[in-house]
């Protein structure tokens, strides 16, 4: 088998196109799934599907994009009315800009490059991942690295969310705190995430849909349970820090639901409040507000936006180097595939020439005659196939694949994968990999 072509194409639903019963409504019931899906459908070489909070994403590698379409839309991905489709290029794009936060809710975020890394390796272990897609991912995960380490994209803090829990986390301890996020739209599941990474023993979080809480538990490290707003006053017992962020029209945390949560440190992020400004009346309640995170916030919005477009210089570059190793390979298997026809013809002439020599000498000729004829051979190959080789490793790079396939055809015109499986050159995709796997 012969793969020329090997293209990616991706589909994603997610921010900021795709609003949160969007990327729940295309939600799977979990990657495994997802990947079972893509690889079930007909032409699907490869696959990679990352979900979070946040997004649904899905990539495969097919021999043409139209392939890739219909596996993407087979699986309820492709004609979702929030989806976004990608060609091969600008899927490698978006996935390492995915992995560097540039596609975050919050700029630069950590968590994001520790999702992709598992997307991967669960990928890998389910045997959807091969040579397009494990160049493909591992570089955007090389490029999230970078962008952490080379810049100060991840510096500071600029969410409302991971902004309250920095306010908490200097007032309290929270190394072993309880917290509870009352809401789990974005805000809740930045401050989740925030809390997450501050150490805290574990996170509850109270929502209308205890389901949309679970996805929210589900990208985090620390022990965690989703509860519905009934439960509130035994998760505010239960809890030392709290962030409110839900969309109700009236406070969720009023005197009567918070009569027993004793000392309990409050982070408001409701527009109009989701704490009642009579729970503050109680002594051991510390409520704060939106107004109180101003200053956090606006110190570091600036450092970040200059960050980031240090990290978008980092994934052009990243990506030129990407590209060039698939057309190097493409050139490379297009090479080995006019040796590999030169070798047959010439070991079938060599053969054929010392059979003559054999039969017109008397006794046949000796060993150092043979290794002279063969010798010849190999030198004429190598001098007549070196002008081609340079060639065709000049229209990889410059994606002419017409020259490809008219310099295999001029050395095997019955060579597998001789045609552009695209039509004529214009139509190949113009960053294709390569896999060779010859006979």
């Amino acid at each position: 088998m012969n793969r020329n072509t090997s293209v990616v194409s991706g589909v994603r639903v997610a921010h900021p196109e795709a609003t949160v019963e969007d990327i729940e409504d295309a939600r799977a019931d979990s990657t495994a799934v997802l990947l079972d899906a893509l690889g079930a459908q007909g032409g699907v070489e490869e696959a990679y599907a990352l979900q979070t909070c946040n997004r649904v994403e899905a990539y495969v590698v097919t021999d043409d994009p139209e392939a890739g379409r219909r596996a993407l839309d087979a699986v309820g991905l492709g004609d979702h009315p929030a989806a976004v489709a990608t060609g091969h290029e600008e899927s490698l794009r978006h996935l390492m800009r995915v992995a560097a936060g540039l596609e975050s809710l919050v700029v630069g975020e950590d968590q994001i490059l520790g999702q992709v890394r598992r997307a991967y390796e669960a990928a890998v272990d389910s045997g959807d991942i091969g040579p397009v897609l494990e160049e493909g991912v591992t570089k955007a995960i090389h490029v999230g690295e970078r962008a952490r380490n080379e810049t100060a994209i991840n510096e500071g803090v600029v969410s409302l969310g991971s902004a309250a829990v920095h306010l908490a986390d200097a007032e309290l301890d929270l190394d072993d705190a309880s917290a509870l996020v009352v809401g789990a739209g974005e805000m809740g599941s930045l401050a989740a995430k925030a809390f997450d990474a501050a150490g805290v023993a574990d996170v509850v979080v109270a929502n209308r849909t205890p389901e949309h809480a679970e996805w929210v538990l589900a990208d985090l490290d620390a022990p965690g349970r989703a509860v519905d707003l009934d439960a509130l006053p035994r998760a505010l017992s239960d809890a030392d820090v709290v962030v409110a962020a839900t969309g109700s029209d009236e406070p969720v945390v009023t005197p009567a639901v918070a009569d027993d949560a004793g000392e309990t440190f409050y982070v408001d992020l409701g527009q109009p409040r989701d704490v009642a400004p009579a729970v503050a009346a109680d002594d051991e309640a510390a409520v704060h507000d939106l107004d109180d995170l101003e200053d956090v916030t606006a110190r570091t919005r600036e450092r970040r936006a200059t960050a980031a477009i240090a990290v978008e210089s980092i994934v052009e570059e990243e990506l030129d180097r990407l590209l060039s190793q698939y057309k190097r390979k493409r050139a490379d298997a297009v090479i080995a595939q006019m040796y590999e026809s030169a070798e047959r013809t010439k070991d079938r002439e060599v053969a054929t020439a010392l059979s003559r020599l054999d039969a017109a000498s008397d006794g046949g000729i000796g060993d150092a005659e043979r290794e002279v004829v063969e010798s010849l051979a190999d030198a004429l190959v190598s001098q007549l196939l070196a002008a081609p080789t340079r060639s065709l490793r000049e229209a990889a790079g410059e994606d002419d694949w017409e020259t490809i396939a008219t310099a295999i055809r001029l050395f095997d015109p019955d060579v597998e994968g001789a045609d552009p499986p695209f039509g004529d050159g214009a139509d190949a995709p113009r960053f294709a990999a390569v896999e060779s796997e010859t006979d």
